[in-house]
């Protein structure tokens, strides 16, 4: 595949693995997590992100949507999401900025090209690139396209996944990846798809092989109180990564609510409003906890 939708670059990155990297967010996820920070991530299309606070009420959106999906309501201007194919001409002519369109098609070579920008704070950090979203797992032939493009130019490369997809997806990647940032989220299978809308059989299966064929594995686990805090699940995560050799390590991520204006800016709902973010005290008692079966534990990044 020569192209795919990206939704973001960000350089000089320091959390997505060893050294300065570039982090490369592909769009599009299997998984709903209630607490997913970029929920702009989920879906593999473009989409067009409202912020109503900062519209200066001009009305050049209204004109110059070519699908009269905008209309005035006498306050000012309205979205109808089922009308709109997100094609970006409103951000154009929005002098407010309160039209964003989130995701861009481009090619392989586009993205390889913004990627060799940092190439002297590579080699100077030991640093590379890491593919995020979303899951890149997703887009798996765009992925692989970019994994053996950055490979050609000797680069470090991870990638940050779920690993919701099929074992042949991973199959096809690994040989072209040096570190897998692997996202667990709950091991008891119910409460897995209550939390995320998904099974997580495949997951964890995919865990294990990803182990058993020699992989370099970083573990991260987002801490979301009320849902995966409790000792039974903490207890059974550990058990569950201290049984495998490759596993470098696993990274503790406390929730945050920083993306609950994402979600009304998508129209979407927020589940998660009112949760707190864990505290350093109970942070620290989760490290410790995780520690006590050997894992090589760190909080956040």
């Amino acid at each position: 595949m020569a192209s795919g939708v990206i939704f973001d670059i960000k350089r000089f990155s320091i959390h997505d693995g060893p050294g300065i990297r570039t982090t490369v967010f592909l769009k599009g996820c299997p998984l709903r997590c209630a607490w997913c920070h970029n929920p702009e991530s989920q879906r593999p299309e473009p989409q067009i992100m409202l912020r109503p606070s900062r519209c200066i009420l001009c009305g050049a959106c209204v004109d110059e949507c070519p699908e009269e999906a905008i209309s005035w309501n006498g306050v000012g201007p309205v979205t109808d999401r089922a009308l709109c194919v997100a094609c970006g001409v409103c951000t154009d002519f929005c002098a407010g900025e309160a039209r964003e369109l989130v995701g861009r098609e481009m090619g392989v070579a586009e993205v390889l090209g913004e990627i060799q920008r940092d190439l002297a704070f590579f080699d100077e950090s030991g640093g590379g690139v890491t593919f995020s979203g979303g899951d890149p797992l997703f887009q798996a032939d765009f992925l692989l396209a970019l994994l053996r493009g950055c490979k050609a130019l000797e680069l470090h490369t991870a990638v940050d996944t779920s690993g919701a997809a099929a074992w042949e997806t991973l199959e096809r990647i690994r040989p072209f990846v040096d570190l897998f940032l692997y996202d667990i989220k709950l091991i008891d299978d119910g409460r897995h798809r209550e939390a995320t809308g998904s099974s997580n059989r495949a997951i964890l299966d995919n865990l294990r092989r990803l182990s058993e064929a020699g992989e370099t594995i970083q573990l991260r686990l987002a801490i979301i109180p009320g849902i995966n805090d409790d000792e039974e699940n903490l207890r059974r995560t550990a058990e569950f990564a201290a049984a495998m050799r490759h596993i470098r390590g696993i990274s503790i991520l406390p929730f945050h609510n920083t993306a609950q204006d994402k979600y009304g800016s998508l129209g979407l709902e927020y589940r998660l409003a009112g949760v707190q973010a864990p505290s350093e005290e109970r942070m620290a008692e989760i490290g410790r906890l995780l520690a006590g079966y050997g894992l090589d534990v760190s909080v956040g990044g």
